[in-house]
């Protein structure tokens, strides 16, 4: 009877792939005739096309990245009028027939949510639940869980073990890449997935609960669901490290969903990509409020009035140039209230027309036959004469905020005139030299300078606007082009407006978005928010103005000198007055999936040792390893290589002993040590405490766990993190005392 179901089930899903494939050719035909298609020379006509050639180039990208496990799961519900079952198979996304009678439900459409969280007191509808576990495009087993009674005796012969598909992904060897789990979601998951789109939610719980997963999974459902809202702005999705990004990477795409930014806090900032982290001292400092006045400050200090007047040679005229005409050009183009590069177009045109008056005035005193109709002629003269040009430079020149920046750390004398009441070793902490590269912790400061600042180039920013209007008007070609092509349903008129740009823009929202630093997105993911500093947050917060987040994180894990000790400390720049204390939901999630229950408890018991504010949590599941405790980092590597399990390997250490170590271990194990993010893709990865945070392995070697705790203030929430990466075995490489609670 199970090889009957398995053939049977086999046949369903061949049929699918029929209907992928045919799919697949029907978008790559399209997608040839477009591109045949002859528009002339037309710029917009150009750019229609090309429009349209992408939209056919992503749809065939979508239907090849779902392949692999293209259906994995079946819905009985009640028999229909004939009395026969009626099965809704679930996979990643959508297909129907030429008849367009539905083949496979996406996974996020509310009919398939049953899959996830039906049970036997509960059904909503179900009679059972199939697990599909396959091979490429070949079932290889089926698991049910029966949820009405009845169904027992009928299916007496079948696997009703229900829970070997989610064990089986759970002890499967990792790859240094994330493997998304939307055949195995369970019910607490599904729930937090699938919650409303508005406001703040904040997801909080242990290393292995899956955090991670429930929010790639929820990007994925809000941007199918809220496809119309969300199509234009995109998701944005915050990661700790680079490396963490690499981890993730594959997993929307996997689920059908490409339009999502992926980046670090130190990516944020376009132009500027930040690796190296400050010492725990300084990215305290840098990551507090008060930094932004300070950034405030500095502008302002750069609009400066003379402390006297100042002889200007015109034409070989001499004119004064007072003070007070230029505190009242400064007074004037500050009332706009414009960012300081903008402002100063107005301070210019102030300063210029008050100096021309004074200088025709002068030039009526010395008998020059001159009216006002010369103003013009005089003003023009100002503007390209060198002295002129350097005072008013002198008294509002315009800046970037990396010159801002790098200005304020390497001038200790301007840094104290902006800090009366600093301590000195405070202003000692933030002083560099002027090329020193840009850390993570700079590049909030950056972009709040950006915000004060403004354009630096006004040609570019007159250019941006008329590229806003120019989209408005093409709303109504777009509409029209729709209809032209029959594609309606397909792409709506705002998403293909914004490719009818002259010159055809080809970029994707998500490419558009990450190089647009004043891009606003509709939703955004913070992973291991617990990490985030207040002036991070403030960042964030102008990515994400409607408020529109999913937090994740665990306190317990807060290893950064500036992170927050409790959500309701995090998410104070988020809600920015009392009245909204209450506005964000928390869910917790409470079942480890990853950690063995032998590791777990160990790490929760040093956890607690340090008094850090775990979640406890349930482990699913113990692996056979008990953990270990060696001497040499080496002996620790050969010992696991030896075990016929084999799997990832992560060697976790602490920032200044990383050096040492891989010049070690890369003598001994030729070719198979990597370090940091390029590491994940050997056989051995050697990465700090920072760099494994949100990552898993089949085996975990941890350096020196004394080491981790004593290297900064949360050295304990670091060495929670880095004991708490392994799926399978841990071991600690230590030759003294172990820190408290081991």
């Amino acid at each position: 009877m199970v090889d009957q179901e398995l053939q049977r089930e086999q046949d369903y899903v061949a049929t699918l792939y029929a209907r992928l494939d045919a799919l697949q050719r029907e978008a790559e035909q399209q997608l040839t005739a477009v591109r045949m298609l002859n528009v002339g020379g037309n710029h917009q006509s150009r750019s229609e096309r090309d429009t349209f050639a992408r939209l056919y180039e992503d749809r065939i990208v979508q239907l090849r990245e779902v392949d692999d496990r293209l259906a994995f799961g079946r819905l009985e519900t009640a028999p229909d009028e004939s009395g026969e079952p009626v099965y809704r198979y679930i996979g990643r996304v959508g297909l129907r027939d030429e008849d367009l009678s539905p083949l496979l439900l996406d996974w996020r459409v509310p009919q398939a949510s049953a899959f996830y969280q039906a049970t036997a007191a509960t059904p909503l509808g179900a009679r059972a639940r199939r697990h599909l576990l396959s091979k490429g495009r070949r079932i290889i087993r089926i698991e049910d869980e029966i949820l009405d009674a009845e169904l027992l005796e009928r299916d007496a012969a079948s696997n009703h073990q229900g829970e070997g598909a989610l064990l089986a992904a759970l002890t499967a060897q990792r790859t240094g890449h994330m493997s998304d789990i939307v055949s195995t979601i369970q019910a607490e998951q599904d729930r937090i997935i699938r919650s409303d789109l508005k406001g703040v939610l904040v997801v909080q719980g242990g290393p292995g609960t899956g955090k991670t997963a429930v929010a790639l999974h929820r990007a994925a459902y809000l941007l199918y669901t809220h496809r119309d809202r969300l199509k234009n702005s995109g998701v944005l999705i915050v990661g700790p490290s680079p490396s963490f990004l690499q981890y993730i990477e594959a997993v929307l795409p996997s689920l059908g969903e490409t339009g999502v930014v992926l980046a670090s806090v130190g990516q944020l900032y376009p132009g500027v990509e930040a690796t190296r982290e400050d010492a725990p001292a300084v990215a305290a400092l840098k990551g507090q409020t008060f930094m932004a006045d300070l950034i405030a400050r500095a502008v302002r200090s750069r609009q400066r009035v003379p402390a006297a007047p100042q002889q200007l040679i015109v034409n070989g005229d001499r004119l004064t140039l007072q003070p007070q005409l230029i505190e009242n050009a400064i007074h004037r183009a500050r009332v706009g209230g414009k960012p300081h590069n903008e402002a100063r177009v107005a301070f210019v045109k102030s300063a210029l027309n008050a100096l021309s008056r004074e200088w025709l005035a002068q030039l009526q005193a010395q008998g020059r036959s001159m009216d006002d109709t010369d103003l013009p002629m005089l003003r023009e003269d100002l503007r390209l004469a060198d002295d002129v040009r350097v005072a008013l430079n002198t008294a509002w020149l315009p800046l970037t905020p990396e010159k801002l920046l790098q200005d304020l750390y390497a001038r200790p004398q301007w840094l104290a005139q902006l800090t009366p009441r600093w301590k000195p070793e405070q202003r000692a902490l933030l002083q560099r030299p002027r090329d020193a590269e840009f850390t993570i912790a700079d590049i909030p400061l950056l972009d709040e300078a950006a915000e004060y600042l403004g354009e630096y180039n006004v040609v570019d920013a007159a250019a941006k606007r008329a590229q806003k209007e120019q989209r408005a008007r093409d709303i109504e070609n777009a509409e029209l082009a729709i209809s032209n092509m029959k594609v309606k349903g397909l792409v709506n008129a705002k998403a293909l407006a914004d490719n009818f740009a002259e010159l055809g823009d080809r970029a994707t929202t998500a490419e558009r978005a990450a190089l647009d630093r004043s891009w606003t997105y509709g939703h955004v993911v913070i992973d291991e928010a617990q990490e985030l500093s207040p002036m991070q947050w403030r960042l964030v917060l102008r990515r994400g103005p409607l408020r529109s987040f999913t937090i994740v994180g665990d306190i317990a894990q807060a290893a950064s000198a500036a992170s927050a000790g409790s959500w309701k400390d995090a998410l104070r720049p988020v809600l920015q007055s009392s009245l909204e204390a209450d506005r964000w939901r928390l869910e917790e999630l409470t079942v480890n999936y990853r950690t063995p229950s032998q590791i777990a408890q160990v790490a929760e018991t040093v956890a607690m040792a340090h008094d850090l504010p775990i979640t406890p949590s349930r482990a699913v599941r113990a692996s056979e390893w008990p953990v270990e405790t060696v001497t040499d980092v080496a002996e620790a590597i050969r010992r696991d290589r030896a075990l016929e399990a084999g799997g990832t390997l992560a060697v976790i250490v602490v920032d200044a002993a990383i050096d040492a170590l891989h010049e070690a271990l890369a003598a001994e194990f030729d070719g198979l040590v990597g370090r940091g993010p390029a590491g994940l893709t050997r056989d051995i990865a050697l990465l700090t405490p920072r760099d494994a945070k949100g990552l898993e392995f089949d085996a975990v070697i941890v350096v020196d766990p004394t080491a981790i705790v004593a290297a900064s203030e949360r050295g304990a929430g670091a060495l929670y993190v880095a004991m708490t990466r392994s799926t399978q075995r841990l071991y600690l490489v230590s030759d003294g005392p172990l820190p408290a609670g081991f």
